[in-house]
């Protein structure tokens, strides 16, 4: 059996948030105003980043392909989550569970790799200020880009490839809101540990690089800023950071927590509300971060406000 690709299940059917009535008009009001705000304010930190000469910079052009690949990633759970909200039976096609999963992973991997790209973008421009400019140009910020998505379709495309191979013969109920991997693979009727050691191991590896790219970032930043004598500079350096940090916390806890656990202490509606974190509100708090604690940001939306206001 676990040689043979012998899919039965053509459908999974996807238990959701909740099952009480009173709670899904809650819930889709909430994700509703969350998604709404999400593609707002990542569609237009990437627009203001577009017609502010000010922002032209390569920690901005990381910052509009974060804002992208954030709007993006919430597209990929938000619309199901809200249609079903409205039907008696959440189901979801096989195909549609795939390409689902194969998004999610992709999107996922993609920010993680982003983050680390935009920890090492604030370092050459911490560290090596001399060097910036010469370091960090449009080319390296597309190898950086291209790079972060190339990781992403590599860990992605083997995951749902192993997914695709796996035979489900039986119950079909995905005690989730949407298509991940441990779910599935408990509803495989295959072998599911290659599927559960490639997991281990490309999660291992790339946590370890992205994570750690970040951290050895922020030894040398600090260390850097220390060295300044004046208060003043030295908060100026810190303040080019903050958001950044905050945003490499949010995820990288929220993903944590959620994959990095032991057993014993694994709960559904704990994870339902950490996965509800990290595929919705972090990709809405990355605008908000990124506009409420940078001073460019802030002086670029309000002379875009400015512009709109007063009649030419």
């Amino acid at each position: 059996m676990a040689d043979v690709n012998c899919t039965f299940v053509t459908e999974f059917i996807l238990l959701g948030l909740t099952d009480h009535a009173e709670l899904k008009v809650v819930l889709f009001v909430l994700v509703l105003l969350i998604y709404t705000i999400s593609l707002v304010g990542n569609l237009g930190m990437i627009f203001l980043i577009q017609v502010t000469p000010k922002l032209q910079t390569p920690m901005y052009h990381l910052l509009s392909c974060l804002s992208f690949v954030d709007a993006c990633y919430s597209s990929v759970f938000a619309p199901k989550m809200l249609l079903n909200f409205f039907v008696e039976r959440e189901a979801i096609s096989f195909s549609a569970c795939i390409v689902q999963y194969f998004l999610f992973v992709f999107l996922l991997t993609s920010e993680g790799f982003l983050l680390a790209a935009m920890a090492y973008d604030r370092y050459m421009a911490i560290v090596n200020p001399l060097l910036y400019t010469a370091a960090m140009t449009k080319i390296v910020c597309v190898a950086l880009v291209f790079g972060s998505c190339v990781g992403g379709l590599i860990n992605s495309l083997t995951h749902t490839i192993g997914l695709v191979k796996l035979s489900f013969c039986g119950p079909n109920v995905i005690s989730h809101f949407f298509c991940d991997l441990p779910p599935l693979l408990q509803l495989s009727c295959s072998d599911t540990s290659m599927n559960e050691l490639l997991l281990l191991i490309f999660s291992g590896v790339i946590a370890m690089i992205t994570f750690f790219t970040v951290m050895i970032s922020y030894v040398f930043i600090v260390a850097a800023i220390l060295r300044i004598h004046s208060a003043a500079g030295r908060h100026k350096a810190f303040s080019t950071c903050v958001s950044h940090l905050t945003a490499v916390t949010l995820f990288y806890g929220s993903i944590s927590f959620s994959y990095i656990q032991p057993s014993s202490q694994y709960s559904l509606e704990q994870e339902k509300v950490v996965s509800v974190l990290y595929t919705l509100v972090i990709p809405m708090l990355n605008p908000l971060i990124y506009s409420l604690r940078n001073k460019e940001v802030k002086d670029a939306m309000k002379r875009a406000i400015e512009k709109q206001c007063i009649p030419a």
